[in-house]
């Protein structure tokens, strides 16, 4: 799909397969780096699909505002990153250098069809955002509950509550 070039009246569809891979111990490493907290298969699950809901709706987003300004292909500069977001992504780049959670968001980041396809800086540019959105989710825990070392399932509703409002 990279090798072709779309026109603007040929109807493109990102065809990239869903990918899952298993990071359990880089989740985990991550989680207890990140906010010092324990996650166990069940939050791993939650946490993927935490990641899937907001990069789709980020790239939704940057979809529209790549019509809007009639390109044919979704650029990096069409996501919406609010200040706080990519300060968490330059945050997750220097926290993984010892973990390698990006590898592992490098095959798991799906990538939802969409009209428009992504450019190839758009997909390198995504499993950092993943990243920088997993650091901030991660820390939420600790703002909503400064004591928090184990996460229950209102924990995960109420973060996800709170990040459906903010993105």
């Amino acid at each position: 799909m990279r090798n072709h070039v779309a026109t603007p009246y040929e109807p493109v569809h990102n065809v990239k397969p869903y990918k899952r891979v298993e990071g359990t111990h880089q989740i985990e490493h991550f989680f207890r780096a990140a906010a010092e907290l324990d996650v166990d298969k069940e939050d791993i699950r939650r946490y993927y699909a935490f990641v899937d809901r907001k990069i789709a709706d980020l790239l939704l987003v940057a979809q529209h505002t790549a019509k809007a300004n009639d390109r044919i292909t979704v650029e990096p500069r069409d996501i919406p990153i609010t200040k706080g977001l990519q300060q968490s992504i330059h945050e997750f780049e220097a926290l993984d250098l010892d973990i390698g959670l990006e590898r592992i968001l490098e095959k798991a980041v799906p990538e939802p069809q969409m009209d428009l396809p992504y450019s190839e800086e758009t997909e390198a540019r995504l499993p950092d955002i993943a990243g920088g959105l997993s650091l901030a989710f991660a820390r939420a825990f600790k703002i909503i509950d400064p004591k928090i070392k184990h996460l229950a399932t209102e924990e995960w509703d109420r973060t996800f509550q709170i990040f459906d409002l903010l993105l």
